[in-house]
């Protein structure tokens, strides 16, 4: 809250009147002496505030805040690594970048779909090979079923 000119004049203009020209230098000087009094104990009680509360504080928080730091670090590395993981996650079936790709990594993606294929190759035989259930009852291969063709023309409304 700041008092501005206005106020100050109107301020005196009332002390003036109400206290008359005599007594405003005297009572003046004690507002004077009474605000340099209140400066000088706060200003003491903030120093004995800041020496007896703050700086045992901090001292005591120092240990605290050089352990923590390691845990910090680490929620840093954490949310990094869920970071990449994330935008991984989102990238996947958006095409790539054009950058041209380290050997290791076209090996890596060779070795990868070469692995795919045996395991598709492995997985049609072993299919091929399993009786279903018809043909281990029956003895002899179930026709495929075939789906019904999708009726487009002549489609008539439940009201007609």
């Amino acid at each position: 809250m700041k008092i501005g000119i206005a106020e100050i004049i109107v301020i005196c203009v009332i002390a003036l009147v109400a206290l008359g020209p005599e007594k405003l230098p005297i009572y003046a000087k004690k507002l004077g002496a009474s605000l340099k009094e209140v400066k000088k104990v706060t200003g003491d009680l903030s120093k004995d505030i800041r020496e007896n509360i703050v700086e045992p504080l901090d001292e005591a928080s120092a240990p605290l805040k050089e352990a923590i730091e390691p845990i910090v670090s680490l929620k840093e590395d954490v949310n990094k690594s869920i970071d990449d993981v994330t935008k991984s996650f989102k990238s996947i079936g958006k095409p790539a970048k054009k950058e041209e790709a380290k050997p290791e990594v076209i090996e890596a993606e060779v070795t990868e779909t070469a692995a795919a294929e045996v395991e598709t190759q492995a997985v049609a035989e072993t299919a091929e090979e399993t009786p279903s259930l018809a043909e281990t009852y029956t003895g002899r291969k179930a026709p495929r079923r075939q789906r019904p063709a999708a009726k487009t023309a002549g489609r008539r409304s439940h009201n007609a």
